[in-house]
């Protein structure tokens, strides 16, 4: 049976009030051209309406893929769930979702990527929903936000504790989709799937198994169509079984502003010296001082930020292949890449479907993991995830809340206040003009990471800034590694209004952190 079948046909069947689940992590995997398909149809027949829309990782950017922009129109999407959703700098526009959330007319949620995942296992096998302790005391408790994210969201919840062998619980009841739409690189004509030219594998595979066996519609876009049987069996990631129709764009983006790099999806490794160092400046000293808490042989996750720089400090200093990274989109090993191409990896070892590199998160099966603040208040909270003044300059939370809900060591980079004139000097950190306001508060705005919940279950937390060290302890944050060139009272007490205090024993830090030239790292 040849399921080829034009766009305008695969979504004619997705009936109103559909729940989608859709695979993307921004460019990355989006199936842009079934999105667009959608959002044409309701303009023109007024159909589908009502729908609910799953993203596990958001679907499109603000660089010219829309994505979940496409079918942000009232009367069309009611209600969204998603992991995190396009982002970008004050320059751009507010992409049109952000628009709806903002203004209250969609039901909207945050919710971490892991648990979106999850929600699809559990609802393919008939069980009863997540129960989990990822988000516990974070937003995603219904103690604070519970995941929503406007009135509406708030209105109609998703999630509840639950005591569950004498053990508080977070559960999230089963949210059923019965559309998927996914994403691959190859079709045959009975629509087994390849991703030889895709960064990353995403959850296409178990979101087509949840919607398969509640006898929903799968779709699936690709690239290009090859012949029946002419596809090896162990490069089929998606079997044709599970796909009911197959849309072909020939022009899909491999992620972000790249059309197509084989680096990106393995085909080709790129030799170590192909790989830009970090410029010099303030990041660059955040990152290396974070970069020493490694060690050889460690396997770590990163996310967005300063901390993407931390491989990249490695590579400058020789070090390129003593540590394992592991990133939420499912690569692991080789090269994180930055900028738009965030989310991929050159020189890859492997790339692990991202439902599990996330069990494998939630579990802390990793040694270390270096995520970036926002702001961070005096219990050691941290937000990332939500900016109310400017909202869509952040993408939520992502696998933030997954990653870092057992994390062993966990390291946080940003800097101490926002806006700050400093030189980097042979003495030292120079403030040449204090900044706008400090990022240390006495209450986050958003709970992304519970610092109460890390102490009591014994977590190792620092957060490196261009001033200090901090360290997260049951009396509070404590600086205990001052730059060369800072004064503690002056440039730590002072701008924080004392909510990080100075370790008696506070050390100062190498001023090779400082220099343009290698730090002479050793791991």
């Amino acid at each position: 049976m040849n399921k080829i079948v034009p766009v305008s046909e695969a979504v004619g069947r997705i009936p109103d009030a559909a729940i989608l689940s859709v695979s993307s992590s921004s460019t990355l995997g989006c199936p842009d051209a079934v999105l667009k398909a959608i959002g044409e149809r309701f303009t023109h027949e007024g159909h589908p309406r009502g729908i609910t829309s799953l993203h596990p990782i958001a679907a499109g950017d603000v660089y010219g893929v829309k994505g979940m922009d496409h079918i942000a129109k009232d009367g069309l999407l009611t209600r969204v769930l998603a992991g995190s959703y396009p982002s970008g700098p004050s320059s751009v526009e507010m992409p049109e979702i952000w628009k709806m959330i903002v203004e209250n007319r969609v039901a909207a949620y945050n919710v971490p990527s892991g648990i979106m995942f999850d929600m699809h296992r559990e609802a393919a096998a008939y069980r009863p929903g997540v129960l989990t302790k990822v988000g516990l005391d974070t937003f995603v408790d219904p103690n604070r936000q519970g995941c929503a994210m406007n009135d509406l969201g708030s209105a109609a919840p998703i999630v509840s504790r639950t005591d569950f062998a004498g053990e508080t619980w977070l559960h999230f009841p089963n949210v059923v989709p019965n559309v998927a739409i996914i994403r691959a690189t190859t079709a045959d004509e009975r629509g087994n799937l390849t991703y030889e030219h895709e960064g990353a594998y995403l959850g296409g595979l178990e979101q087509a198994i949840c919607v398969r066996n509640n006898g929903g519609l799968v779709i699936a876009q690709v690239k290009r169509v090859t012949a029946a049987g002419s596809l090896r069996p162990h490069d089929v990631r998606v079997p044709g079984h599970l796909v009911d129709c197959v849309v072909v764009d020939p022009d899909q983006k491999q992620t972000t502003e790249t059309q197509y790099d084989p680096a990106i999806s393995g085909e080709v490794m790129r030799p170590w010296d192909s790989f830009g160092l970090p410029e010099h400046g303030v990041e660059k000293v955040i990152a290396r001082r974070a970069a020493q808490e490694l060690r050889r042989g460690m396997t770590a996750n990163l996310g967005f930020g300063i901390s993407a720089m931390i491989p990249r400090v490695l590579l400058e200093e020789g070090h390129q292949d003593a540590v394992t990274w592991a990133i939420e989109q499912g690569a692991v090993g080789g090269i994180p890449l930055t900028g738009f191409a965030f989310g991929c990896a050159s020189n890859a070892d492997a790339f692990m479907p991202s439902p599990q590199q996330f069990i494998y998160f939630q579990g802390a099966g990793f040694d270390m993991s270096f995520l970036s603040f926002l702001e961070v208040d005096t219990l050691g909270n941290v937000n990332v995830s939500k900016l109310g003044k400017k909202p869509y300059l952040t993408a939520g939370c992502g696998g933030f809340v997954d990653i870092t809900a057992r994390a062993k060591n966990i390291v946080f980079s940003g800097w101490f206040e926002a806006g700050a004139k400093i030189n980097l000097t042979d003495n030292g950190i120079d403030i040449a003009a204090p900044g706008k306001f400090t990022k240390m508060v006495d209450e986050v705005e958003h709970v992304t990471f519970s610092g109460p919940r890390a102490v009591e279950q014994g977590q190792n937390v620092i957060y490196v800034t261009e001033r200090c060290v901090i360290r997260l302890t049951k009396n509070g944050l404590v600086a205990t590694e001052i730059m060369p060139g800072i004064d503690p009272q002056k440039h730590i007490v002072g701008p924080s209004e004392g909510r990080v205090q100075v370790a008696e024993n506070a050390t100062i830090m190498p001023k090779s952190l400082l220099a343009e030239t290698p730090m002479g790292l050793t791991l």
